[in-house]
């Protein structure tokens, strides 16, 4: 429902921020990468993501995408709730999360207090499979300056009919193949010859 919020920086803590947006201060519930990389700008970004409850719908707020997206992955393990996904994004960064989990490294996601080797063992098997149709050898953080043109690409081949999982794979796989791709045109273009 919300992609991100962008305004004022009103309030940060360790636990959360408020972004003033056109009079409207919306609450977004952080980790403490995201604390530290907000830094005391003015204004800021975050990548949000809503969860509904039956008590509550709570906004979480992401300084990059690729945070977001391993919440996202998270929260779809079963047992593994939005308090659960945030504190472990408190603890480790997104590439070391996919790295653990890559790797089948239970003791670094049980070294996250609240998570258990169940839960850790859980955590990889679901998501191994997942993460792990991504090229591998590629960190999450090396599409950071091309996550804007990576967005707008794979946004672009959604509307056009294809599944995101397969949009994401050939898009990843231009971007590994061209390197610094110059416009959103010409990665659209390749990636549809990798469909």
């Amino acid at each position: 429902m919300y992609n991100h919020f962008q305004g004022k920086l009103a309030v940060k803590t360790p636990t959360y921020a408020v972004i003033e947006c056109a009079g409207v201060g919306y609450l977004l519930n952080i980790s403490l990468n995201t604390f530290t990389k907000l830094g005391d700008e003015e204004n800021c970004k975050l990548y949000a993501h809503l969860a509904v409850r039956e008590d509550a719908m709570v906004l979480y707020g992401f300084a990059d995408e690729a945070e977001r997206e391993i919440f996202r992955q998270l929260i779809s393990v079963s047992g593994v709730g939005p308090g659960t996904a945030r504190m472990i994004l408190s603890s480790l960064s997104a590439g070391e999360i996919e790295q653990a989990i890559q790797t089948g490294n239970v003791a670094v996601l049980k070294g996250v207090k609240g998570i258990g080797e169940k839960s850790a063992q859980r955590i990889i098997v679901d998501l191994k499979g997942k993460l792990g149709k991504q090229d591998s050898a590629l960190p999450v953080q090396m599409f950071a300056g091309d996550n804007k043109l990576r967005e707008e690409a794979l946004s672009a081949l959604v509307m056009l009919g294809f599944a995101r999982n397969m949009a994401e794979k050939a898009v990843d796989k231009s971007l590994k193949a061209e390197g610094n791709v110059v416009s959103v045109e010409h990665l659209i273009k390749l990636a549809l010859k990798n469909l």
